[in-house]
């Protein structure tokens, strides 16, 4: 059975059926109303239900949010049960893998058949542009003002699709906008994201950025938006290896790009390098803090195309946990094997989302050799994004970093501070309100595995209190007879 959603409308007619969505008929206002309904939703066990507002105030555009806030519907989503096998499938095709004989060559055809049958599909017409508005306003669209000091409204769930003005090569992040007028975005662009890189490389060759903004499409595609993909990696053509089948796109009305055919809406404009930044937030972000105004590019907005019956697809950030919750999850699942890849010797990492992701890495390994957590850690910071993490805690292989009550457990009785921990520099995420500086500061090392005699330890290190197999056997056995329940 291939990839079962088509599109937004599909994947919600789907949790519909199986109870993972609740259809709220109140009308609650676009402004902090819908936030703090789902904030309260996000809080609750497991994550909450999906969220459909049948009737944002003022607007006949129904509001989505928590989309992917559970483990079930995330899985649901990218179409796969254990999410490792995305990664593992990822790893088969970038591996960087020289045949050996003509048998291999043949053997490996397979990998390259599915990627090819993955490359994104240019179609002449999608359901997104059913509807084409050349004299955009964005204060038609329901678009939520989540948090009290909120510098206004803000766009959180757009695939922002830029061009490198270089290469060519797409990038698709996910980045947020404020509406600063009714045709006018500012876009956070961090220094670190590639949308960054091609906004200064337009800037350096005198040239305009063009900027498309998607709104839904099948269900994988608003998550590889928030992938941390090599930027060589077009994200739709990750979503196709996730969906086994190409994503379809259209090509812009005012711009020259590409995007998903059966998105629900898409904002399309520009951005000239050449104008001065403009002031950007406060906003309420997923670290639980405001982020503090900034000077960011402005887009121009040039047209607004979507479906006859769109959805407005949003996402709520602040204190944790709340939906990003999952999404991390998923990334942290998807892309263990390419870690493994590069570093063997990982069990399992943890990136947890009371962290918000960057904060703390857990990390348990195999540990060869004196000194081996310290390199493992070192590796880390030297991979992609992992380079953001400001605290990276190593714990034995049989640490299960999943559990925050073994991961304490192991990290107070297994440390000595003066021995095992390492305060570096480098580069930090730029919502990080810790350090002096933006995007720098310190980072710590913790070393919790045991320490072996070559590391400085002096004393025998003891033994962990185990239960005799035996006695355990014994007691598996009666279990039922003692009557606890």
């Amino acid at each position: 059975m291939g990839y079962p959603y088509r599109d937004l409308h599909d994947f919600v007619k789907d949790l519909k059926k199986s109870g993972e969505l609740a259809v709220i008929k109140e009308e609650l206002s676009p402004i902090l109303e819908i936030t703090e309904v789902t904030d309260r939703v996000c809080k609750m066990p497991g994550g909450g239900k999906a969220l459909f507002f049948e009737n944002p105030k003022g607007y006949n555009i129904p509001v989505i949010t928590n989309l992917y806030g559970s483990p079930s519907r995330i899985k649901k989503a990218l179409g796969y049960e254990n999410l490792e096998d995305i990664g593992w499938k990822l790893y088969k095709i970038l591996r960087p893998e020289v045949p050996k004989t003509f048998l291999d060559k043949l053997k490996k055809l397979p990998e390259l058949k599915k990627l090819n049958d993955a490359i994104p599909k240019l179609v002449k017409k999608g359901k997104v542009q059913e509807v084409v508005i050349k004299e955009p306003n964005l204060e038609e669209l329901p678009i939520l003002k989540c948090w009290p000091k909120d510098g206004g409204r803000y766009i959180t769930f757009g695939q922002v699709i830029t061009q490198d003005p270089e290469s060519g090569i797409r990038n698709v992040g996910l980045y947020r906008l404020q509406v600063l007028d009714k045709d006018k975005l500012a876009v956070h662009w961090q220094i670190h994201k590639d949308g960054n890189h091609h906004y200064w490389k337009a800037k350096r060759l005198g040239k305009r950025l063009e900027v498309a903004i998607a709104i839904g499409g099948e269900p994988p595609l608003p998550y590889v938006a928030s992938a941390p993909l090599p930027p060589e990696v077009d994200e739709y053509l990750f979503a196709g290896i996730i969906m086994e089948k190409p994503v379809e796109l259209v090509k812009g009305i005012t711009v020259d790009l590409e995007y998903p055919a059966n998105a629900e809406i898409v904002i399309e404009g520009y951005v000239d390098p050449e104008e001065p930044l403009v002031n950007e937030g406060p906003f309420g972000d997923h670290t639980g803090f405001y982020t503090p105004v900034d000077k960011y590019p402005m887009m121009h907005v040039t047209a607004i195309v979507m479906r006859k019956d769109p959805y407005y697809l949003t996402t709520i950030v602040g204190r944790p946990p709340q939906e990003d919750k999952y999404l991390g999850w998923a990334t942290e699942r998807i892309f263990l094997p390419l870690i493994k890849f590069n570093l063997p010797e990982v069990v399992d990492y943890h990136l947890p989302a009371e962290g918000c992701f960057h904060n703390f890495c857990f990390v348990s390994i195999k540990k060869r050799y004196p000194g081996h957590a310290f390199k493992v850690a070192y590796a880390l910071l030297g991979l992609g994004l992992m380079s953001l993490e400001k605290h990276i805690v190593v714990f034995d292989e049989w640490i299960n970093v999943q559990d925050i009550g073994e991961v304490l457990w192991a990290w107070g009785n297994n440390v000595d501070p003066q021995r095992d921990v390492l305060i570096l520099k480098g580069p930090i995420d730029v919502l990080d309100h810790a350090t002096n500086e933006v995007g720098f500061g310190g980072k710590m090392i913790i070393d919790a595995t045991t320490k072996w005699r070559e590391e400085g330890y002096t004393r025998k290190w003891p033994e962990v209190i185990e239960m005799s197999p035996e006695v355990k056997k014994r007691i598996d056995e009666i279990w039922d007879r003692l009557g606890i329940t």
